[in-house]
């Protein structure tokens, strides 16, 4: 009907994650009756196997058209994004390159450059046998452990690529292409995006809000899915 508001187009999580696995409080408890939500998963992620994962050069540019190739598949002219780390990449890439499409925007967990901060953060997590099991486990059940792992290197590999650009840069110069109501979460303790990547979004995009959680950690949206379902539900109407 005319009163369903575009969906919430649920990205996936910094790598390896599912949209079941990493948006299960959103996919359950957000207003059905105002949105259809579409949760999908990323070329060698989840059930979008195959092909098996990889990280050239341009991967975020090819999960945005993945993205916007299905979501006029199923025949949404007009959709809102919703995206998490990785995901939020991506859905700042499609909202500066497709921005007729786009209704409203959320990220939370995203950067749009890479600086030597983060590349020491993301080699700590390279190997994921020393991750902690409660997180480790449910990636191993989804893949395997192999399938994991390998990912897992592929990843910071394929992010680290962006550190030779010039300051960095992933998407930086198409932040100020974005024009539709964006609205920025960070959590104050998240230990993989330190705070200066969600104060540069805010600053380069054009009438975006920026919103500080002081308790969130990186999986937020998981964590405190009550309050952040609010938030978004409040923010998308």
């Amino acid at each position: 009907s005319s009163e369903h508001y575009p969906y919430g187009n649920e990205y996936h999580a910094m790598f390896s994650g599912s949209g079941h696995s990493d948006f299960g409080p959103q996919l359950k408890s957000m207003n059905k009756q105002l949105f259809t939500i579409v949760a999908w998963d990323p070329r060698g992620y989840g059930h979008s196997i195959p092909p098996v994962r990889d990280f050239p050069p341009d991967f975020f540019e090819r999960d945005a058209k993945d993205a916007v190739d299905l979501m006029q598949a199923l025949k949404f002219n007009k959709f809102s994004l919703l995206g998490w780390s990785d995901g939020g990449i991506t859905a700042l890439i499609v909202a500066a390159k497709y921005p007729t499409l786009i209704h409203k925007l959320v990220v939370w967990g995203a950067n749009s450059s890479i600086t030597q901060e983060d590349l020491t953060l993301y080699n700590a997590i390279r190997d994921v046998s020393k991750w902690s099991e409660s997180i480790r486990k449910p990636m191993e059940e989804m893949y395997g452990y192999e399938y994991f792992a390998k990912t897992c290197e592929a990843w910071v590999d394929g992010i680290s690529q962006f550190a030779h650009n010039p300051d960095g840069n992933i998407c930086r110069h198409l932040l100020p292409n974005i024009k539709c109501p964006t609205f920025i979460i960070h959590g104050e303790k998240d230990p993989l995006v330190p705070r200066f990547h969600p104060e540069y979004l805010h600053n380069s995009i054009q009438g975006s809000r920026l919103f500080l959680m002081p308790e969130g950690k990186h999986n937020l949206h998981l964590r405190f899915a009550e309050e952040f379902n609010k938030l978004v539900q409040d923010f998308l109407l």
